[in-house]
């Protein structure tokens, strides 16, 4: 993985955000509907299907689609594997934990997000499953609560390695955070720079400008980070076999203030709660 140096970085205007709100918006709207509908005997070949169907219904194309090589509209990943799982023939059984990839592309806006759950419900989880993914998404808050217009980008990961730290601490456990896969711009293309690492590096990388539109997905595991590729050249697995977790939210920051743009809510509830800048567009 190549970091980036402290080059300027573009931010966009509020008309262009209000663009990518209408393309985040469906890739939420999308999650929120596979959440709803992910059961016990599903393949996620099937949800797969799902995602597609109301992504094109909505108006957009499942930008998956646009990488070079995927033909599928979402990553799928199970138990060990911590991204890009292909969907597939695989029957989705009770207490699997499931990371969902999702991103669309409306017009010449692009979203895309991830979350994890338990199949089955919260219920048929192991207790270290359930810290475990709690544990993600509350960093993945933390790394969006830390952007501000004119502060270091790298404060995003430095947020996050703490917030699973401490979590960790008081569970009495060390996550491991990977490294490999990192977040990423976000724009007219899906995948832009600048990289966004999900964890403290060296020095404070390029300053935070107007309308920065930037991904933001810490990838997690309840065992070591060592990660490697499957031979269907897509999904990667951890080494030890232990449990990931994945979530992501596409983020843009401006002087008003931080907005979720793959929250349903726009990121409002949470940002509150952690006293961070909300701004809606």
């Amino acid at each position: 993985m190549g970091l980036f140096n402290r080059e300027r970085i573009a931010g966009k205007t509020l008309e262009q955000l209000a663009g990518m709100r209408v393309a985040g918006l469906l890739v939420g709207q999308t999650l929120a509907l596979l959440a709803d509908t992910v059961r016990p005997g599903m393949t996620t070949l099937e949800l797969d299907t799902l995602a597609e169907t109301h992504i094109r219904d909505h108006g957009g194309v499942p930008n998956f689609q646009l990488v070079p090589g995927y033909r599928h509209t979402l990553c799928t990943s199970v138990n060990d594997e911590i991204v890009h799982g292909i969907p597939g023939d695989r029957v989705l059984q009770e207490g699997d934990l499931l990371s969902i990839d999702c991103g669309a592309q409306v017009g010449q806006w692009n979203g895309d997000a991830a979350f994890s759950c338990i199949v089955g419900g919260r219920e048929a989880g192991r207790p270290e499953d359930l810290a475990l993914i709690d544990d993600t998404e509350a960093s993945l808050w933390a790394g969006i609560a830390a952007l501000r217009v004119g502060s270091p980008l790298y404060a995003v990961g430095a947020a996050v390695e703490d917030s699973l730290a401490e979590a960790g601490e008081r569970a009495g456990r060390e996550y491991g955070i990977v490294e490999d896969y990192v977040g990423h711009g976000i724009g007219t293309s899906m995948h832009m720079d600048p990289q966004v690492p999900n964890y403290r590096v060296s020095g404070k990388g390029p300053t935070v400008p107007e309308g920065l539109t930037i991904a933001i997905e810490p990838m997690v595991t309840l065992g070591a980070q060592d990660n490697h590729v499957l031979a269907d050249e897509w999904t990667v697995s951890t080494d030890d076999g232990s449990r990931a977790a994945h979530w992501e939210h596409s983020v843009a920051v401006t002087s008003a203030g931080i907005t979720v743009l793959t929250a349903l809510d726009g990121g409002e509830a949470r940002l509150r709660a952690l006293c961070a800048p909300f701004a809606a567009l």
